[in-house]
């Protein structure tokens, strides 16, 4: 809508890199739109473009970072390298409200209060690589059509710090950030394995058992409540 108040010629096509669940934030998305200026008018600048999308994009919590001129064969979706999704954890609240305010909708703090790090390290380990997924998708329309086989390139899991972390520090808060990097995923797959891992941590699974899980190509395999809320999920970036 922001593009097309800027008087094109032709409507507006947008395609975006990535689309999320309702929930999900993204810390920086890709999107390209092909905007067709009237005749003598020149294309716009750069710094040019980016200004005028923020400006009618005022109301709306996105901005524009960033513009780039590309070759008319580039595709946002389809040219991506890779994508990478960052999911935060919190760890050290026994009851959901004892979350940081600031914090709220922006990760997840799994009951319980602790978390074997290096358990949920070594299950991580068996999603490396590339394998069928089946077991950590879950189903929409699109499921029949896709393939479920995808290559995980990275999964980090590092400790990080909390929006204003030092003012509570006293409370024993422990924040760590589960990276993850692959070409593409599948419908809710990161929210899947984030809940896998977790139940690894809470000891509620071992790490062998997520070689088993892969193995059994079958959604229906995962334990139930295994897949992490949306509230803790970034898209970090798209590389091209």
């Amino acid at each position: 809508k922001a593009a097309q108040k800027l008087n094109p010629t032709v409507p507006i096509k947008f395609h975006i890199s990535s689309r999320t669940d309702a929930g999900v934030h993204a810390l920086c998305n890709a999107a390209h739109i092909d905007i067709q200026r009237a005749p003598g008018k020149p294309a716009f600048q750069e710094k040019e473009l980016i200004s005028s999308l923020n400006y009618h994009l005022k109301p709306e919590p996105i901005r524009i970072l960033n513009a780039h001129r590309v070759a008319a064969s580039f595709h946002a979706r389809f040219s991506a390298l890779s994508r990478t999704y960052v999911y935060r954890l919190l760890v050290g609240c026994t009851h959901h409200s004892e979350v940081p305010v600031f914090e709220r909708d922006l990760c997840w703090a799994p009951g319980g209060g602790y978390l074997d790090v290096p358990a949920m390290q070594d299950g991580a380990q068996f999603l490396l690589g590339t394998h069928d997924f089946s077991t950590f998708r879950s189903h929409n329309s699109e499921t029949p059509f896709r393939s479920p086989v995808r290559t995980i390139l990275q999964i980090d899991i590092q400790p990080s710090s909390g929006f204003l972390s030092h003012h509570y520090e006293h409370r024993g808060l422990e924040f760590w950030e589960l990276k993850f990097r692959s070409r593409s995923f599948l419908y809710r797959q990161v929210r899947r394995m984030v809940g896998t891992l977790v139940a690894v941590g809470m000891g509620k699974l071992k790490p062998h058992h997520i070689k088993e899980l892969l193995e059994m190509k079958d959604a229906r395999a995962l334990p139930p409540n295994a897949m992490a809320p949306p509230s803790g999920l970034f898209l970090k970036s798209v590389e091209y």
